[in-house]
């Protein structure tokens, strides 16, 4: 049934993802969670975010090569090692702190992730780039 219904649950998961991620951005904006925060505070946000995805995703990478894993299965281990969605943190932060304010709370997320899309990105477009090596025990046929 999953294979069938392919092209419908991939629209649909993006389009769960994209509403609250939508949602976490609009609640933000209509808290004035941007022009409440210093421009000061947001960068220092962006940095630290920045810091903690340049160690997370060389040692996932150092990890995985260390324990033999093949091309693919490190592509994997490195893009969803590295994962720490809107998708599931602001629902997780709307339970955990209902009635406070959602906005300030998730601002750290929401950097990070789009700080991992924008590094994301560029890495897959270096493992599209590369040469796919062979893939251990079958003899680079």
């Amino acid at each position: 049934w999953v294979e069938r219904q392919r092209a419908l649950l991939r629209y649909t998961d993006q389009a769960t993802i994209l509403l609250v991620v939508y949602s976490a951005f609009g609640e933000a904006v209509s808290e004035g969670l941007w022009s409440k925060t210093p421009l000061v505070s947001l960068f220092t946000v962006a940095i630290v975010a920045a810091v903690l995805l340049g160690i997370a995703m060389p040692l996932i990478r150092f990890i995985a090569r260390r324990l033999g894993f093949n091309r693919e299965d490190e592509i994997t281990i490195l893009f969803c090692g590295s994962k720490k969605s809107l998708a599931t943190g602001v629902p997780i932060a709307k339970v955990l702190f209902a009635g406070g304010s959602l906005g300030a709370i998730v601002l750290p997320i929401m950097i990070y992730h789009q700080i991992q899309l924008i590094v994301c990105a560029m890495i897959a477009q270096r493992y599209a780039r590369d040469p796919v090596e062979p893939l251990k025990g079958d003899g680079g046929s």
